[in-house]
């Protein structure tokens, strides 16, 4: 659990108020790392999406919701920062393009840096899913779907 605490890079424990010497985990803190993960989550995806090719802004969420059966919808609301914040980083780069509808539309493309940190992205993934799956275990017989 330590590395999850580790994302912002500061330690925001406070004394709990009904246990002298034991730590509680400040509420925001928790907030900030739930941020974290969702927008780490989100820049994985669309990086491991990009790796097929470039792809405008609606490209992208259409391909993560279909690759994911349908399951994950990405909110442009979303998606937009996370492609500027990924360009920010140098991670991504963009251009206007002319699209199949004939229309201009910015189109986003993996860079070199960009592929490091998704092999970077996917290592820290496996682990995280690991370390999840191995706290959940199996569904019990009685609530398997």
């Amino acid at each position: 659990m330590r590395k999850l605490l580790d994302i912002a890079g500061t330690d925001r424990r406070r004394p709990a108020a009904d246990s002298p010497g034991l730590a509680a985990i400040d509420p925001l803190y928790i907030e900030c790392l739930y941020m974290d993960v969702l927008q780490g989550t989100l820049d994985m995806l669309v990086l491991r999406t990009l790796r097929l090719g470039p792809l405008h802004g609606y490209g992208i969420a259409r391909a993560i919701r279909n690759s994911s059966n349908e399951i994950l919808e990405i909110e442009f609301g979303s998606l937009y920062p996370a492609l500027k914040r990924l360009e920010a980083k140098g991670w991504i780069a963009s251009s206007w393009e002319t699209s199949d509808h004939n229309r201009r539309a910015k189109y986003y493309k993996l860079t070199a840096a960009g592929r490091k940190q998704l092999t970077r992205e996917h290592a820290k993934w496996a682990e995280f899913v690991s370390a999840v799956s191995h706290i959940m275990g199996p569904l019990p017989e009685g609530e398997r779907r």
